[in-house]
């Protein structure tokens, strides 16, 4: 009778391992996000509650009644949720699988939000002209930490936006595109409820009395 444990063995680099069944997880990456996406609220609630402590405390310096423009404030608001609008075309379009449809309504997405950061970066100019830094109060710092913050997190939506519409241009609607595209579609709203709780604790609240 033959011992198996006689046996030669099989050397590790030679071994072969054969998987019936695709081991990733179906819809893995949207979880993966999903779970990017709480930790980021963690981020903002931190931010948000720093503003909260800090932004009364002008040192003698200008208020937010003082500094903030509303109508121009207003008007960048409306640029970004109307983005938001437009992205929901564009995956409407994807839905359809109509690469030109998706392609025309990103574009205006991101022009929309290029127009939203260049309003942003003119406001900060602005305030840091007048002698309104972050170094001036504890108010400022916390004001600029937290809209710059989000200012930031738009323009790496606009970057990824951009290297997003060169892969659909080369590649078409294959599904990790598809996939690529609902994540994008998750940051980008998510931001949108950001912004809105920024309008409305930072600046309708920033000019009461």
């Amino acid at each position: 009778m033959f011992d198996t444990l006689d046996a030669p063995a099989t050397p590790v680099s030679e071994r072969r391992f054969y998987l019936p069944l695709e081991h990733h997880p179906e819809n893995g990456t949207l979880l993966g996000f999903w779970l990017y996406l709480m930790s980021d609220c963690l981020v903002f609630a931190c931010l948000f509650a720093m503003y909260g402590v800090l932004g009364r405390s002008y040192a003698g310096g200008p208020t937010g009644a003082e500094l903030f423009d509303l109508p121009l404030v207003a008007v960048n608001t409306s640029l970004l949720l109307l983005s938001s609008i437009t992205y929901g075309f564009a995956m409407l379009e994807m839905q359809r699988n109509r690469l030109r449809g998706t392609l025309a309504w990103l574009a205006i997405t991101g022009a929309l939000g290029a127009g939203f950061i260049g309003i942003e970066l003119h406001e900060f100019a602005h305030l840091i002209q007048e002698g309104a830094g972050p170094q001036h109060s504890a108010f400022l710092s916390s004001f600029f930490t937290l809209v710059g913050t989000h200012g930031l997190h738009v323009t790496l939506g606009l970057v990824w936006l951009v290297t997003l519409v060169v892969q659909l241009s080369q590649r078409g609607l294959v599904e990790a595109n598809r996939r690529r595209l609902m994540c994008l579609s998750m940051f980008w709203h998510f931001l949108d409820v950001v912004w809105i709780g920024v309008f409305t604790f930072v600046y309708l609240m920033g000019v009461l009395p």
